[in-house]
């Protein structure tokens, strides 16, 4: 991803409505887990999900293939480091828990990424893996933020599987605002992440936050999550 869309991302994530409620899913997922312990962020642009991780006692690393997105993630003084997802720098079984949200897509070698994310989980560890879904949805702001594919759950638990891991839940995200999202691809002409009028930045975040309460998690959405463990 180019400089540009990290520092963009940096910019608008702390009140932009996708930002916040991918926050609160991983702020419940670490609700599930028992206790903090050591923890990867894969992709963290500037850091906004790191800090997350640090306000539930999570001692966590961000890691991002864009020195501009760990020179920001450090600015914010969070403990980042410079590295390829393919070749992660910590020795095996580092890490209690990995996140890796909207990294996958940029990688041809997805099946590679997995693989490091399987080696520097311990054994019993959880990663939780976000990417975008359906190539239907395929536009110019893929093209914009460097995806080289959106994914299906099928293909995506293939290469997770693949990696060794162990699929506990996989759910679909950003399922109500769908129609919204596919009628606007097909007008993209660059990156559809942006700062955005606080009227519809909250009606925006009213509905996606909905999702919290309504069964609509196998209904197909923009984002694929999966929670894996290491066995």
């Amino acid at each position: 991803m180019e400089a540009s869309e990290i520092e963009l991302i940096a910019e608008v994530e702390r009140d932009h409505w996708l930002f916040k409620e991918r926050r609160q899913i991983l702020a419940r997922e670490l609700r599930r887990l028992p206790v903090p312990g050591r923890a990867l962020d894969i992709g963290a642009a500037g850091g906004g999900n790191t800090a997350v991780f640090q306000r539930y006692g999570w001692a966590v690393t961000a890691v991002d293939y864009s020195e501009t997105a760990v020179a920001i993630a450090r600015q914010r003084n969070l403990d980042a480091v410079h590295a390829d997802a393919r070749d992660l720098p910590f020795p095996a079984g580092s890490f209690d828990l990995v996140t890796a949200f909207d990294v996958l897509e940029h990688i041809v070698e997805d099946d590679v990424a997995a693989a490091e994310i399987a080696r520097v989980l311990r054994p019993g560890g959880t990663a939780v893996i976000a990417v975008p879904c359906d190539m239907a949805l395929w536009s110019a702001h893929d093209v914009a933020v460097s995806h080289v594919r959106r994914y299906d759950r099928e293909g995506l638990l293939a290469v997770l599987t693949g990696a060794g891991l162990v699929v506990e839940r996989v759910w679909s995200w950003n399922v109500l605002l769908r129609p919204i999202v596919k009628w606007r691809r097909r007008r993209s002409t660059g990156n559809d992440v942006r700062r955005m009028p606080w009227v519809l930045n909250t009606a925006l975040t009213a509905v996606v936050v909905a999702e919290r309460y309504l069964p609509v998690r196998r209904l197909p959405g923009v984002s694929i999550f999966v929670r894996v463990r290491r066995t």
